[in-house]
């Protein structure tokens, strides 16, 4: 399929041609789903963590003598039945991460192009460089072309006056095509690939 390309000041800059099996997908939602997740679990800090019986500060002083008081029998006071005792079978620190097979995130990510094509959220652009790092003038290109929340993927690498731009624009990511993932992508309004970053993306998704 072709798909008109424009230049960041609005202006055409031809078309290109896009590949059926990673921008003709019919995107599934399992398929999305699964991979956001595992994206999401991995990204999990997971360092909570309680103090156990043997980690509270009380002493391990028997509290009173086992017999006659009437009451139950107890030990310490680092018991968990007690306030402020250590924690019973409380979270420790641990990977949230799970396997997903990399045919499987590949194909997310397909789907996740596939999406954001079906859906008419695509734009191609000729280049994403600048000769100074001027963010006033990029933004008014941005607004100018009604982008709110997006995403530029460009190629192997990202212009570093373009990416010093950019970084300052609220709503503005830019990622080499290296960094392309599903999550990212479906959670910008538009997302935008440079000529570049759409020959990387094909290449890695083959």
């Amino acid at each position: 399929m072709k798909l008109d390309v424009i230049k960041l000041d609005g202006g055409t800059a031809g078309s290109v041609e896009l590949g059926d099996d990673v921008f003709g997908l019919e995107p599934r939602a399992d398929i999305l789903h699964r991979v956001v997740r595992w994206q999401r679990n991995k990204a999990q800090a997971g360092t909570h963590k309680v103090k156990t019986r043997s980690e509270t500060s009380y002493s391990t002083k028997k509290i009173y003598r086992q017999k006659g008081t009437g009451g139950a029998r107890h030990g310490d006071r680092n018991a968990p039945i007690f306030r402020k005792g250590g924690i019973y079978k409380g979270p420790t620190p641990r990977s949230h991460a799970h396997d997903l097979p990399k045919k499987f995130r590949k194909l997310g990510l397909k789907h996740a192009l596939s999406a954001k094509m079906a859906a008419g959220e695509l734009v191609v652009i000729d280049t994403a460089a600048m000769d100074a790092p001027k963010t006033s003038a990029l933004a008014k290109q941005v607004k100018e072309l009604g982008w709110k929340r997006a995403l530029i993927i460009d190629g192997a690498e990202v212009n570093e006056n373009f990416a010093m731009a950019a970084r300052n624009i609220e709503g503005l990511d830019v990622l080499p095509s290296v960094g392309a993932n599903v999550y990212d992508i479906l959670k910008r309004d538009t997302l935008v690939l440079t000529k570049a970053g759409v020959e990387a993306l094909e290449a890695r998704l083959k």
